[in-house]
């Protein structure tokens, strides 16, 4: 099992994703998060076909802060049921998978 993820959610605005990417690096669930938008979203939601316009938001965190990860953004979320997603990230630079695993680690 990787040691890292990357992890996916999408808001309608573009002010909420900054919003909770800055709530979750401050809480050191994440390293770091970049927002990507807008995007032109395709989806069923509620057996309804759609698409929409997001602003998507990727997060780097350990797969041991992912649970916590996870339940901040769901509980912070201004959807109900967002979509939060967590891809392994199999490799990578050295420098950088320590930069996660530094800044995701508790405060003391």
């Amino acid at each position: 099992m990787a040691d890292y993820v990357q992890v996916s959610t999408a808001t309608e605005h573009r002010e909420q994703a900054v919003e909770l990417a800055r709530t979750a690096v401050r809480e050191r669930l994440a390293a770091g998060a970049q927002i990507i938008g807008p995007v032109t979203s395709v989806f069923w939601h509620d057996g309804e076909f759609g698409t929409g316009e997001e602003w998507q938001l990727l997060l780097k965190t350990t797969t041991d802060r992912y649970p916590l990860l996870e339940k901040h953004l769901v509980d912070h979320h201004p959807w109900q049921n967002p979509e939060v997603c967590a891809v392994p990230i199999v490799d990578g630079a050295t420098p950088c998978l320590e930069w996660i695993r530094k800044h995701t680690a508790p405060a003391d």
